[in-house]
């Protein structure tokens, strides 16, 4: 979740009520803590920061550190300890252990696979599905990586550890840890007098580790660690120095091989189960928002769920045990995954996404080599960059004037939100204020606050209620509007106002001569050279490139003719541009009719 950078959204110190319910919550989540171990992880005397960012995918994440040091993160609800706690309670979570080449694999955003993890003589510890779990080199019960348990033990044996089985969350020399002192593990010897006794899945161990259930280390046994973990000469590096490169190599081999042999015995019915499945899950891990509920059931099917279907396969619902749709959706509702309502006669709509169902969560997303078909991968000039359209994300700045309004909420002037996050904060200010009208709950009353913020002098003696949509909408208008773009494998850009269109103008030149004029193609990572060069060859004309006034950055295209509807062709078909951020394409000249 962290193997890339993630964008900060606010880095507050924690309320004092907040650290209570903080302390009962890890209280809940960990109950073996004891109350002297809560105390130090959540302590009333060291300052603990609450920081709220997304990670590159999206997700919302709060973290909790302390003394600099993430040691919590919260998400969807759920409270996870990071590396940096684990050192200090390096039992809190049962432990599963894997060689160090592999830990690359799992920092480079990868899942532990079982023919990687080291199976002591005393067995695997006893989890079950969606169990959180900790990751460990051999030879060191310092925790690396923690996960979430895509099966139960039972059910690891029974597959012939073979397959994924956990879904990292968080690893040691990840961007969240990257963000503490970037301290390395210490040295915590396994309970047992020689680690070298341990034994990779295919070897019959003499002598296993002993679990106990101890919460901290013993002091004699933590030293200074280094980058012992990323070492080869420890002992017991030594000995698996074969079974570590094999079971790295078993790690990336086996999420192709397994399904492979899997479908040779199955019914076409039934991989088309799975691949339904597969999409479902998919669709509603990556595609689907919380802002976008409700949302139509053959919206869902269309956008979301095709699109994730893997290249060279073909989602067929008829095909499938379930036949329709909406019965599909039913199991699915049963199984309390989703919720479905028929908000007007005749058509179904999902209102509701538990995305901390166990299925959703222990769900990996599949390696596609693309999600855009290859006509609409236009290559650049040199043939070697594939481009893809950029998601461009609008947000909204809080303004000296707004930021009484947000402060509750811990943001100050300067901090960028989302469109939804707005309206979630406006929605938590009204309820813990009570300005809820009583009559009509349709309303909410002005306080003296959102009277400052969101009215006009001449307003402010007139207006005493403000419907719920009336009080969304101006407060959008009066945040300072800016935009995110993320380009495919780049970092996000946050930039000041709207995003500048790209710009299409037919200019008159001597003897009646028409030329097509395109600017700011620059701004969603287009070439503009590549531009030219294509549109010279469908139109067979001349296209130059010349400097845009004003801008010392850019350039334009101009090219001979009205050329509007080749041009939109290109942007809106094959670059796959939404056509809101294209501008002028009404000058295309109308086709007449062919005789």
């Amino acid at each position: 979740m962290f193997a890339k950078a993630f964008r900060v959204k606010s880095n507050t110190a924690i309320k004092g009520s907040d650290r209570r319910k903080l302390r009962a919550d890890v209280a809940a989540t960990f109950p073996a803590l004891s109350a002297e171990q809560l105390s130090e992880l959540v302590s009333n005397k060291e300052e603990l920061n609450v920081i709220k960012l997304y990670a590159h995918r999206g997700d919302a994440v709060t973290v909790y550190a302390n003394s600099q040091n993430p040691v919590l993160f919260e998400m969807e609800k759920s409270l996870y300890p990071t590396v940096y706690a684990l050192w200090s309670y390096p039992d809190l979570l049962p432990a599963f252990a894997t060689w160090p080449p592999v830990l690359q694999k799992l920092a480079g955003g990868a899942d532990l696979m079982l023919p990687g993890v080291v199976v002591p003589s005393c067995g695997l510890p006893q989890v079950q599905k969606g169990t959180l779990c900790a990751i460990t080199l051999a030879g060191n019960r310092a925790p690396v990586a923690i996960g979430i348990a895509t099966m139960s033990t039972a059910e690891m044996l029974a597959a012939g550890m073979k397959g994924r089985g956990l879904t990292v969350l968080h690893t040691y020399t990840d961007h969240l840890w990257g963000f503490g002192d970037k301290s390395s593990p210490p040295t915590i010897a396994p309970m047992v007098a020689d680690p070298a006794e341990m034994r990779c899945t295919e070897e019959e161990g003499d002598e296993g580790q002993e679990h106990g259930n101890h919460l901290s280390a013993d002091p004699s046994l933590v030293t200074d660690f280094g980058n012992l973990g990323l070492q080869e000469g420890d002992d017991c590096t030594e000995l698996g120095k074969t079974n570590e490169n094999g079971a790295a190599e078993m790690a990336e081999e086996e999420n192709t091989e397994a399904p492979q042999e899997a479908e040779d015995s199955r019914t076409p019915q039934e991989q088309m189960d799975e691949l339904l499945h597969q999409c479902f899950l998919h669709a509603l891990k990556c595609k689907v928002k919380k802002s976008e509920l409700p949302l139509l059931t053959s919206t869902f099917l269309r956008n979301h769920m095709f699109s994730c279907c893997p290249e060279g396969q073909q989602l067929d619902i008829k095909k499938s045990s379930y036949k329709k749709l909406s019965k599909f959706l039913l199991c699915m509702q049963q199984k309390k995954i989703l919720q479905v309502k028929e908000l007007s006669k005749g058509v179904e709509s999902i209102v509701d996404v538990d995305w901390k169902h166990v299925d959703i969560r222990s769900f990996v997303v599949p390696e596609m080599s693309s999600s855009v078909p290859a006509a609409q991968e236009n290559r650049c000039s040199d043939g070697e960059q594939q481009y893809h359209p950029p998601e461009i994300v609008p947000l909204y700045g809080v303004t000296s004037k707004m930021a009484p309004l947000f402060l509750e909420s811990g943001h100050k002037k300067g901090s960028l939100l989302f469109s939804s996050d707005v309206r979630n904060i406006i929605i938590n200010y009204v309820k813990n204020n009570e300005l809820v009208d009583e009559t009509n709950k349709n309303f909410v009353k002005v306080n003296p606050i959102l009277c400052d913020c969101l009215l006009d002098k001449a307003e402010q003696d007139e207006i005493s209620k403000l419907k719920w949509d009336d009080l969304v909408s101006r407060c959008l208008e009066r945040l300072q509007l800016s935009h995110q773009l993320t380009f495919f494998g780049h970092e996000p850009i946050t930039r000041k106002g709207n995003i500048d269109p790209i710009d299409i103008t037919i200019a008159q030149r001597s003897s009646n001569k028409k030329v097509t004029i395109i600017k700011n193609l620059e701004v969603y990572g287009l070439d503009p050279q590549a531009v030219a060069n294509i549109l010279q060859q469908r139109v067979q004309a001349s296209a130059t490139l010349g400097t845009l006034p004003g801008a010392k950055d850019r350039v334009q295209v101009q090219i001979q003719g009205n050329q509007i509807n080749h041009l939109a062709k290109l942007l809106l078909e094959e670059y796959r541009i939404p056509r809101k951020y294209i501008q002028g394409l009404e000058k295309a000249p109308k086709l007449g009719r062919k005789k």
